[in-house]
């Protein structure tokens, strides 16, 4: 068992950017078929890396800041979307984190479907041989996984309600959209495909 307890909210945070501030101006990156690198955490540069793949020629501006840097020989609108020139083939199988496990059984416990103060529980305990894998680790809030304790599912009768799989990188891309950052700039909605209602 393990005692830490990131929420959504850690992960998630609110930000109203000032857009004068370059600071405040990441790069949605696209990979070359114009579908994000990654929505969850969602594929962004800095200004800096932005620029400098720009003048590499690494990447297509899709779309603009009205924010404007300065350099002593030229000026420079900050691309506010940007897609690769040469596709990057994503990993089949994600890594094996903390994150990931809480992302892909959707921030709830798998016991009682609770969203807050989650840990992960080893389905079969390691006590009895369990490993630490993706089939054997599920999302659990503290007081589920203090309540199973160190038992086997049957003997304290708290099943998973999905069985905990390996997921892969689309799968996890498809549970990351329902879960859309506080804060879209304007200019990266065209390529964000979050499960939310649609205006008429």
């Amino acid at each position: 068992m393990q005692a830490a307890r990131p929420d959504v909210a850690d992960f998630v945070k609110a930000q109203a950017p000032d857009l004068r501030n370059p600071e405040s101006c990441p790069a949605l990156v696209l990979n070359a078929d114009f579908r994000p690198l990654s929505y969850y955490p969602l594929s962004l540069w800095s200004w800096q890396d932005t620029v400098k793949a720009v003048f590499l020629d690494r990447v297509n501006i899709v779309s603009e800041y009205e924010t404007i840097v300065h350099s002593p020989s030229t000026d420079f609108v900050l691309p506010s979307v940007v897609s690769l020139k040469t596709y990057v083939k994503p990993p089949r199988y994600p890594a094996f984190t903390r994150f990931n496990v809480f992302l892909r059984d959707g921030f709830t416990c798998q016991y009682c479907g609770a969203p807050h103060e989650l840990t992960f529980d080893h389905v079969i305990p390691r006590r009895a041989g369990g490993r630490t894998t993706w089939d054997n680790v599920v999302a659990a809030c503290s007081p589920c996984n203090l309540r199973k304790g160190g038992r086997m599912p049957k003997q304290a009768n708290m099943m998973p309600r999905n069985k905990p799989i390996q997921p892969t990188v689309y799968q996890l891309h498809e549970t990351g959209r329902r879960f859309p950052p506080n804060y879209c700039h304007e200019s990266w909605q065209d390529y964000l495909y979050w499960d939310t209602e649609l205006e008429a």
